[in-house]
């Protein structure tokens, strides 16, 4: 992280709304995580299930996060689970700490609305994001969705 102040998560306003549709991955990452505008129209629709923010640092939009939560695993009511929706870390943002410092924020924000295992699922691929989420001590279940890999992280 390049500044003294810690990076902070932050509501998405009208003040920062242009900046974080304006993130992009690395073009080789693009199949892995989807833009920032799906994210928030997904957030819209199920106002009571996402928890979309911002990562910024001093002033500057550097990632945007959003958590599930209380999310209808099977769709049948018996599988509530809350965990990592999106992570899109900016380009030339990467390798600087911030998506450990969302993944870590994430955690907490579920530790204290009760949760015990944080969820995340990912594609597969050369450069998509196992490897950062197996560092962070997510654990590969056997479990798939929609092709994406299911991780979880005991909270």
């Amino acid at each position: 992280m390049t500044t003294a102040r810690a990076p902070r998560l932050e509501k998405i306003t009208p003040a920062n709304l242009e900046a974080a549709l304006a993130l992009r991955v690395r073009p080789e990452q693009e199949f892995a995580v989807d833009p920032v505008a799906h994210s928030l129209a997904e957030a819209y629709v199920r106002p009571d299930k996402a928890w979309p923010r911002v990562i910024v640092d001093a002033d500057r939009v550097v990632g945007f996060v959003m958590a599930f939560l209380g999310f209808d695993w099977r769709d049948d009511g018996t599988d509530l689970r809350s965990g990592l929706w999106r992570l899109n870390i900016a380009a030339d943002e990467q390798g600087k700490g911030y998506g450990r410092f969302a993944v870590n924020t994430v955690a907490e924000e579920l530790r204290r609305r009760g949760t015990k295992v944080l969820h995340v699922t990912w594609h597969p691929g050369e450069h998509g994001p196992e490897d950062f989420y197996l560092a962070l001590g997510f654990e590969k279940t056997a479990e798939k969705v929609d092709e994406e890999h299911v991780g979880v992280l005991r909270l």
